[in-house]
């Protein structure tokens, strides 16, 4: 996600080297000061929009599991009217069900997942933002000490280890999440006789809950 990244390298910026490379560090720390403004706007928005989909995500899982049970409760009514074909239909829905209710359980791990990475980004471009804002004052003051110092003495060495790094260290780890997107897919492989011995496997598991619920039933 390139949020997180942009997120991830300003969190990683030394605010010190900055400073030290900068021509004009006033600009320069303002301009990092409301580039994070501007990305923690973003990530507060995107964390809400995770939030929305995790709810979503999860009223769907509820529905199909409220679902299955009602199906489920249906079968047993159509067994007790010795309905067995209307009893086989409804413990095919409930299966259809269980099913989607298991997509659903995945999708919503993910989301979470999602939604606990953005919120960590969220909290540590938040104490980022803080150092910044309070450390600018400080850190333009000392630029220009050491700036002052050095034009007054040629043979005085460069601050820190004489090596100026680029303004911001290149990104060099990419933050890792889970993105929470639907997978779903539709197997549409398999030849004829595949799909017969399936159906056969489908009719065989519907017959045994079938046995069972009417053994339930009886008992």
């Amino acid at each position: 996600m390139a949020l997180l990244e942009r997120v991830s390298t300003l969190i990683r910026a030394n605010l010190n080297d900055l400073i030290d490379q900068a021509e004009n560090p006033e600009k320069l720390i303002k301009q990092v000061i409301l580039d994070m403004q501007n990305q923690l706007m973003q990530v507060k928005t995107q964390v809400a929009i995770a939030m929305a989909d995790q709810h979503v995500l999860e009223k769907k899982h509820k529905e199909n599991v409220d679902r299955e049970t009602e199906w489920m409760r249906k079968a047993g009514l159509a067994v007790d009217k010795k309905e067995d074909d209307l009893a086989r239909a409804a413990l095919e829905r409930a299966m259809s069900c269980k099913q989607m209710a298991a997509g659903f359980e995945q999708q919503v791990a993910d989301q979470r997942t999602e939604v606990e990475n953005l919120r960590s980004a969220l909290h540590k471009l938040e104490q980022k933002l803080a150092e910044a804002e309070s450390k600018s004052d400080m850190l333009i003051a000392q630029h220009r000490r050491s700036r002052a110092l050095t034009k007054a003495s040629e043979a005085r060495m460069a601050i820190g280890d004489g090596s100026k790094a680029a303004a911001f260290d290149r990104m060099k780890t990419k933050v890792r999440h889970s993105e929470a997107v639907s997978q779903a897919k539709s197997t549409l492989a398999g030849d004829d006789m595949e799909d017969r011995l399936a159906a056969l496997e489908k009719e065989d598991h519907i017959e045994k809950l079938l046995t069972e619920l009417k053994a339930r039933r009886v008992g």
